[in-house]
This record gives C-alpha cells, sequence and structure tokens, in this order.
C-alpha cells in the first residue's frame, strides 16, 4: 500500500457539500484557492509509495526499454485516477451528498454502506503494514550507518515501542499537521538524490559504492524490455501504480474546500495536481530502474549502500515522515475497525480506544515482521483495494446517480456512464489478474 495514499483514504469522514453538477456555482464553496488545493492534493498523493516502483518495472522487465511502455502505464493510470476523483465530486454534487461516504449511501444504498466501511479500514491497515515494513528496513540502514548493527525484526520493534506506540496512543493529532509538509520535503529530496546518484553514476559499473552493496541489489540489466509489457507480471505495476495515486476518500473535501468551487475550477485543480503526481512518479521510477534494473528492490533505498551520505540523509528524510504519519494513518485504522464494528462514537472511550490501539499495533508489527517484501504488499493492497477505490466504487456511485436523475440525465451523462462501466469492468479484471499475479510472484523480488 502506498502510505501517501492511504493516509488520503483516511478521511473518511470528511465533510463535503456542493448542489450543482456541470460549470454552475454551488450554493457552498471554501477559501482554498486553485494553487493552494494542488498543493495539497499533491502532498496527499504523493509519498513513500513511489519508492516500490522501480521493481514494478523489474517485475516484468530488465532492459532500459522497458521504460517506455511503464511510462504509458503511469500516465494512463495516473489520467484515470485523477478521471474518477473528479468523478466523485460530480457525484457529490449531483446527489447534496456530506462525504464520500454518504455520496455511495445516496447512490448506491445504506444495505452495501459495509462495503465502504471494510474498505477504509482495510485500506489503511494495509497501510500501516508498509509504513512498519518501511521503517524497519530504513531505521535499519541508518543505524548502519552510523555503525549500530542491528537486525530487521530488533529494529522494527524499537521503534514501535519507543516512537509508534506512545504517537498512536495521543488523541490530539493536530500538533502533528505541521509535519505533513516535511513529508513533501522528504520526498522532494528523495527524488532528487535518486537523480543525482543515477546522472552521477555512482552505481554504475566500477562506480564509487557498488561494491558497498549486497550481490543481489546490485545493478542487473538484461534483454527484456519493452516486450516484457505483454507479461502478465505488467499487472503488478498496474496494481503499484493504483494504490500510489489514491487520494478518492479525501475528494469531498478539496470540492467543499475550493473557492468558488465550479467542475471547471475543481477540474484545473485534479488535471494539475494528478499531472505533477504523475511526472514525479514516472521521473523517480524511471531513475531507480535505470540505476539497479532487475535488482530494484520492493523498497529503492534498499539498493542504495549504507556509507552514501546523500541516500542516508534520505533514508532519515523518509523515516521522520513516515513516523509522524503514521499515527494519522493510523487513526484511520482504528476508526474503521470501530466503523466495521459499529462501535457508537459515544462507547470510543479512551480506555477502549487504547486497548483497540495496542492490540492493531501489535497485529500490524507482527505482519510486518513476517512480510519482507514491499512489492508483494504494495501490488496486493493494489490489486484489492486500490482498483476498488480508483475504478471501481466512484463508477458505480457515477452510474448510479445517472440512473437515478431519470429523464433529467442528459444524453452526455448517459454517455459519460457507459463509459464509466468499461473503467469499472477493466477495474475488476485488473483486479482479478493482478491478485493473482501478485500472490503467483510472492517472495520473488
Amino acid at each position: 500500500m502506498a502510505p501517501a495514499a492511504a493516509a488520503s483514504s483516511s478521511a473518511l469522514r470528511v465533510a463535503a457539500a456542493g448542489a450543482a453538477e456541470g460549470g454552475d456555482k454551488p450554493e457552498t464553496g471554501g477559501t482554498a484557492t486553485i494553487p493552494n488545493e494542488v498543493f495539497n492534493l499533491v502532498k496527499s498523493i504523493v509519498g513513500a509509495g513511489v519508492l516500490s516502483l522501480p521493481a514494478g518495472i523489474a517485475a516484468f522487465g530488465d532492459s532500459t526499454t522497458a521504460l517506455i511502455p511503464a511510462a504509458f502505464l503511469v500516465a494512463a493510470i495516473g489520467a484515470i485516477s485523477g478521471y474518477t476523483f473528479q468523478l466523485i465530486a460530480r457525484v457529490v454534487a449531483m446527489t447534496g451528498a456530506t462525504s464520500y461516504a454518504d455520496a455511495w449511501d445516496r447512490t448506491r444504498g445504506k444495505a452495501t454502506a459495509w462495503i465502504i466501511a471494510w474498505s477504509s479500514a482495510l485500506d489503511c491497515f494495509a497501510g500501516n503494514i508498509s509504513y512498519s515494513m518501511i521503517l524497519a528496513d530504513t531505521f535499519k540502514d541508518l543505524l548502519l550507518a552510523i555503525g549500530i548493527h542491528t537486525t530487521r525484526s530488533k529494529s522494527l520493534m524499537g521503534v514501535t515501542g519507543l516512537i509508534l506506540l506512545p504517537l498512536c496512543l495521543v488523541k490530539n493529532l493536530s500538533s502533528l499537521a505541521p509535519f505533513s509538509l516535511l513529508g513533501i520535503m522528504g520526498m522532494a529530496y528523495t527524488s532528487l538524490a535518486i537523480g543525482i546518484r543515477y546522472f552521477g553514476g555512482a552505481y554504475a559499473p566500477g562506480g564509487k559504492f557498488v561494491a558497498d552493496v549486497a550481490t543481489h541489489l546490485q545493478p542487473s540489466f538484461g534483454t527484456t524490455g519493452a516486450m516484457g509489457a505483454l507479461s502478465p507480471n505488467t499487472l503488478i505495476l498496474v496494481c503499484m501504480l493504483s494504490t500510489a495515486y489514491i487520494a478518492h476518500f479525501n475528494a469531498p473535501r478539496f470540492y467543499r474546500e475550493l473557492k468558488d468551487n465550479t467542475m471547471e475550477r475543481f477540474g484545473m485543480v485534479t488535471k494539475s495536481s494528478f499531472g505533477i503526481s504523475t511526472l514525479l512518479y514516472a521521473a523517480v521510477s524511471a531513475m531507480g530502474f535505470l540505476t539497479f534494473g532487475s535488482a530494484s528492490d520492493g523498497l529503492i533505498l534498499n539498493n542504495y549502500s549504507t556509507r552514501d551520505v546523500l541516500m542516508s540523509a534520505s533514508r532519515f528524510a523518509v523515516a521522520v515522515s513516515l513516523v509522524f504519519s503514521y499515527p494519522l494513518l493510523f487513526v484511520g485504522t482504528r476508526d474503521g475497525v470501530f466503523d466495521v464494528l459499529k462501535v457508537p462514537e459515544k462507547d470510543r472511550t479512551n480506555s477502549l480506544q487504547n486497548q483497540v490501539s495496542v492490540g492493531l499495533l501489535a497485529i500490524i508489527t507482527a505482519m510486518a515482521l513476517k512480510l519482507t517484501d514491499l512489492t508483494f504488499v504494495s501490488s496486493i493492497s493494489g490489486a484489492v483495494f486500490g482498483t476498488a477505490l480508483i475504478f471501481i466504487f466512484p463508477t458505480l456511485m457515477f452510474r448510479a446517480a445517472v440512473r437515478n436523475l431519470g429523464d433529467k440525465a442528459t444524453r452526455g451523462q448517459k454517455r459519460e456512464a457507459t463509459f464509466a462501466q468499461v473503467i469499472n469492468v477493466l477495474g475488476c479484471v485488473i483486479g482479478v489478474i493482478g491478485t493473482k499475479m501478485a500472490l503467483g510472484g510472492a517472495g520473488t523480488h
């Protein structure tokens, strides 16, 4: 699960308003400008999940020409994600819904509300597992960089007990909000560092740091290039991208908060944000893959030497970002469990929240200790949750919203509902085959 994407999905209860479809001015609007919205949406989309994308390319190719279909897939999934993100806002405008869950209730009915509750909880849960896995590897390498040798398991247990548990027990998380900016700054620095190391040739044959890297993580290239995209393994990258672009639970909030929130203006926000995210994903995945080829690890930072100060700083930046983002995502997991179990707000006492928090964190940590392949976790969560949240749920809601309009639905809306059905079917196919490929490839990266 892409961490930033998962963090975005924890905002299931965010408010959303607006009662107009198309370019008409809604009854209410926020105060955020388009640049404000673009910055915040990019911040919601882009996260440490981008660091697993080079391995997604390596799943089907080991030659530089594999970047051609990979770039196409990054752009295509980004475009579809942006389209369905805006589709959710249009559903909110058409129905007068107040949140993502409310939009589902108004279009698909309350009888199936459990689908959204489960999806939210499990999506966040998978995100927390990914966070823990990244932190385990990152802290182990950071300690090694300063001469302290430890195991991955001890690293994870230490960061969980000393840092994550206290943070997850904090009830008022507003003080952590400023660290969200630190997260995007850390990812920007990491992207730059990956580029510097690629163009500088420090990990090319005879490069400065190649000898420091374990043999299985050293650059390795072959002859399987663009044609490798014909392999079903390509869906591993597709599924990873599906979860990397998730910010869809937040669509109603972004729509509500935009000043003068017409669909035309919201479309500018969506296109700009997903466009920037697509360019960043394409650049980082390309430079990481071009540096290490088929040896690209599920967490590309693992490929770099612990003596490489530039990349050690990247590890530190990612660690700080994830540590302070972890409790924000964890709240989504914990509250999602309460929602699934239908525990009323008034019964969620501090004592109960603490008990559930400790139990959930123990389960997450145990799974992160057992799982070591981030490629597998990213691809399986993308196949199961990413495709549902990007391809399936938004299109189901839009088709139902158009159907509920009856004779008031325009010809254009009806044609678009048919197009939405195509995306829906595509999502189902990708989800099923992608899950099979991810399970079949477990442990091979």
